[in-house]
Parts: structure tokens; sequence; C-alpha cells
């Protein structure tokens, strides 16, 4: 993936997601087959409400636990058309998949990784890592 198709991929992602909430984002290295490149981004998106957990202790009192914070699971896709008439055209989508803790986004991202061989093409960045590398009409 070219500097360019990165930004206009990160730009297109800020579009959709409350970039200020992105706790971290996954990127996949790009894959390109017959004049089309396509790509991947798993988002890790702080959730809008703050609930917390509680258990019941023996005496029936109430005791806030804690577990790991949850955040709601983006993959973002791109297509981009590399040669024919299409040439140069864009589609990206953005779809919710699920809620988990960090430390499962990791791992999944790694065992998906490995499996694919592209663990060096992996680039994972920080939420303040995205917005910094958004151009300027793209930030919050």
């Amino acid at each position: 993936m070219t500097d360019d198709v990165r930004d206009r991929f990160l730009a297109a992602i800020a579009a959709q997601l409350p970039v200020d909430r992105v706790k971290e984002l996954h990127l996949f290295g790009a894959i390109r087959q017959g004049g089309i490149e396509s790509g991947v981004a798993v988002v890790a998106v702080e959730r809008d409400e703050h609930t917390e957990p509680v258990t019941v202790d023996a005496d029936g009192g109430i005791v806030p636990s804690a577990p790991p914070a949850r955040y709601t699971i983006y993959t973002a896709r791109y297509r981009l058309t590399l040669k024919g008439l299409d040439r140069g055209k864009w589609e990206i989508s953005v779809t919710e998949e699920a809620d988990a803790p960090l430390l499962t986004v990791d791992a999944v991202v790694r065992g998906v990784s490995r499996r694919s061989g592209d663990a060096d093409e992996t680039v994972r960045l920080s939420g303040d890592e995205l917005r910094a590398a958004l151009p300027e009409a793209a930030r919050p």
C-alpha cells in the first residue's frame, strides 16, 4: 500500500468512525490481484456507555468489579481499481463486528497475521498515532 492509498484509507475510516475515540488500529498489508488492490484494518473504538459491572458478595452487598475495558471492534475494507475502465474507482466499507477487550483484539490480529504469512506487514497505530497521521482536514 502506497503512502497516498494509506492516507486515503485512514481518512475514509476517520470520516465514518468517531476518530477521537479510536484506541488502536491494526492495518494489514494490501493485496494486489487482477488490477485490484484491497486492504483491511481492524479498529478498536472506545464505547459510549460507561456501565460498571458489579458483583454481589456473600452478605448481599454490591461490589464493583473491574473487568478489562471493552471496545467496539470494526473492520474497515477498501478496494481500489488500478487498471481498466474503472481505474481509480475507490470503495470503502466499515462494519461493526464485535465488542472485546484489547488483549483479545491483539491476539486475533496476531493470529490472522501469522496464518496469512504477513506478520511483518501488519502495522499497529495507537489512537494518537492515527490522529497524527490524518491529513489536517480529517482531524477532529
